[in-house]
């Protein structure tokens, strides 16, 4: 059977999470998801992509609060975050210093991490221990399609959509646009496209329709000329945690050389990889979502 072709059944997605804000700094309000029992030891923090949200989690998420507390992060300028002032700060050191920030109000001195594209290099930096105070952090880590070398050309691609999404005066526009941008994640069912879709824009104050849900200047690095690649390896060789890693089979973020390489250095990851999906694998279906859970001790 195709991995990425069995959805989560339908009926199974009315469980939605907790919502709450948390501050950064003394004023920043950060949203956070988060599913299962509040007291359960065991913690997985799920962080998404670039331009996406904390509600892509849901359906991976609600499989794992059958073992685990989740914790879901709209990363600032996403979802229901503040924006920031300066988007300058929107990098890495910004959204790894909310973490370090918010956690210990959270009572979590330790995480299991699954992280998709932008939210996996976030993964690899903290358990490589670039953030002092979240030194320890993670026990295990699962990267959703992205590794140690981010190629250039890949992130001059989703340069070209993110950031510069249309006004949409409805939400069946929205719907047809967010089919195309996220075509990579593969098969749908049509009531999760239209979960993502109704998650992934806001309705604007003045009535006229409907927005992306992040603030466009999110990247507006992408769009100062051509990427460099990024090399990453150095983090990746002192990471001591256990790393699973899903490769979507078409990706050109994480190519399969990069893959093949993660399993030979470093932490020496397990690597799975789905057929038929690019950028990113969408962990809403049965054969995506069970390798996770297993790995993270289900």
């Amino acid at each position: 059977m195709n991995p990425g072709s069995q959805p989560e059944p339908q009926s199974r997605t009315t469980s939605l999470p907790v919502r709450r804000y948390v501050k950064s700094g003394k004023t920043r309000r950060v949203a956070v998801y988060e599913w299962g029992k509040a007291d359960n030891p065991r913690v997985v923090i799920c962080i998404h992509g670039m331009s996406r949200n904390a509600r892509d989690f849901d359906w991976l998420a609600r499989r794992l609060s059958r073992t685990h507390r989740v914790l879901a992060f709209d990363c600032p300028g996403r979802g229901r975050s503040d924006w920031l002032a300066d988007p300058n700060d929107y990098q890495m050191a910004t959204y790894i210093g909310d973490v370090a920030d918010l956690l210990p109000g959270l009572g979590v001195a330790e995480a299991d991490w699954v992280g998709t594209s932008m939210g996996g290099l976030m993964g690899m930096a903290i358990a490589a221990d670039y953030e002092p105070r979240l030194k320890g952090l993670i026990r295990r880590l699962v990267l959703n399609d992205v590794g140690p070398l981010v190629p250039g050309k890949a992130m001059d691609r989703i340069g070209t959509y993110v950031g510069h999404a249309p006004h949409f005066e409805t939400l069946e526009a929205a719907y047809a646009y967010q089919a195309t941008v996220n075509a990579e994640w593969h098969v749908m069912t049509p009531l999760q496209r239209r979960r993502i879709t109704r998650h992934s824009v806001r309705r604007l104050k003045d009535g006229s329709g409907f927005r992306s849900h992040y603030d466009p200047r999110i990247a507006d690095a992408l769009h100062r000329g051509s990427v460099p690649d990024l090399y990453l390896w150095h983090r990746w060789d002192v990471i001591k945690c256990p790393v699973l890693v899903v490769r979507g089979a078409e990706s050109d973020i994480l190519r399969a050389e990069t893959a093949a390489e993660m399993q030979r250095r470093g932490p020496r990851a397990t690597v799975i990889e789905i057929p038929g999906v690019g950028h990113t694998p969408s962990l809403m279906t049965l054969e995506q979502i069970k390798p996770i859970a297993k790995f993270l001790g289900d």
